[in-house]
């Protein structure tokens, strides 16, 4: 059985330790020592997890633009968008909260307006409380602002808590995971 586990973010170093790429950090702690290829419309991993292959994705397109790369990489692989994970950053949710859910709307977000018009809504997608410390006006500069010192002292336990969801969302299904990892 095969899944897509995607992790939204922006390719480059001057995205690396923001806010927003929490999506690529999650699949990047879930490669492990597996390595990553460059390919058509992103980087790609390929792990197995218990008899099943996980291809992380993180696309290349920026993310107001993750729909096309996430629907060229389901219809490549052959992945049912049931099978289909996209991990993302949440402003609306506090710091640290993890939300799965089996599909909804794109709450504001361009990444997932993006996939939702581009392969519809009814996806998996695990949203990842970013917090909302910004003042009036500031949020791009929030959103594209790097961890501050107390967020990286948790930061390695969400991305863990995070990953091991994902892994349980292709191991147990999606309503025990919901179950299992919401907090």
């Amino acid at each position: 059985m095969k899944y897509l586990i995607v992790g939204l973010g922006n390719m480059g170093s001057e995205y690396d330790d923001t806010r927003h790429n929490i999506g690529f950090d999650v699949v990047d702690d879930m490669a492990g020592d597996n390595p990553w290829s460059s390919e058509r419309l992103g980087d790609v991993c390929r792990v197995k997890h218990r008899g099943r292959t996980l291809l992380l994705l993180k696309p290349s397109t920026y993310m107001n633009r993750s729909g096309k790369a996430v629907q060229y990489w389901q219809k490549q692989e052959k992945v049912p968008l049931t099978n289909t994970l996209v991990i993302v950053d949440d402003l609306n949710l506090d710091f640290g909260k993890v939300r799965l859910r089996g599909k909804g709307s794109d709450g504001g977000h361009n990444g997932l307006k993006d996939i939702n018009a581009t392969i519809g809504s009814g996806y998996p997608r695990m949203r990842v409380g970013i917090g909302s410390d910004y003042s009036r006006g500031r949020q791009i500069d929030f959103v594209l602002g790097k961890w501050t010192a107390e967020e990286r002292q948790l930061l390695k336990e969400i991305i863990l808590h995070c990953a091991d969801g994902a892994r349980s969302f292709a191991a147990i299904g999606l309503q025990h995971t919901m179950n299992k990892f919401n907090r």
